[in-house]
């Protein structure tokens, strides 16, 4: 017997649901986020083989979001960590500029000068990103941060 549009649509929400209680029972929590949880994804697993790729994709979208949804309150404290690393993104940029217009003279021979831009920045650059970031996830897990900066916003 086919199977109709609502049934898979049922069945769909009810996994996902399943799904979503079963991320509540975490096995171990790291301490950046993310998680071991108690067979979370196996209900989505199971959609994606039962209705296919691109059917679980979808599933496993609204998952996400539903993810982000429940962690919404966690996630605001990444705000400042993310206004963190569009800055660094936003300085990799304008060193890519001006790599390119300015410090061209500087590229090697046979070079491409995008390339070169691109390789040159992005030696100091990543590191410094991921540096920058690591230190302020550190940082930002201290109460004495949170008051520190909600002080200067008042």
């Amino acid at each position: 017997m086919k199977e109709t549009k609502t049934k898979k649509l049922v069945l769909s929400a009810v996994l996902l649901a399943l799904a979503t209680v079963l991320s509540l029972f975490k096995v171990y929590q790291l301490p950046l986020g993310g998680s071991i949880t108690l067979l979370s994804m196996l209900p989505v697993c199971l959609l994606s083989i039962r209705y296919g790729v691109k059917w679980g994709l979808t599933c496993s979208f609204f998952y996400g979001v539903i993810q982000i949804a429940l962690s919404f309150g966690e996630l605001m404290s990444w705000g400042m960590t993310a206004g963190i690393g569009l800055a660094m993104v936003l300085r990799f940029i304008s060193h890519f500029i001006s790599g390119t217009i300015f410090f061209a003279v500087f590229c090697p021979d046979g070079w491409n000068v995008v390339l070169y831009s691109i390789c040159y920045n992005g030696s100091y650059m990543l590191p410094e990103m991921a540096f920058t970031m690591l230190g302020a996830f550190a940082l930002f897990r201290a109460p004495q941060t949170r008051s520190f900066v909600i002080g200067a916003q008042s």
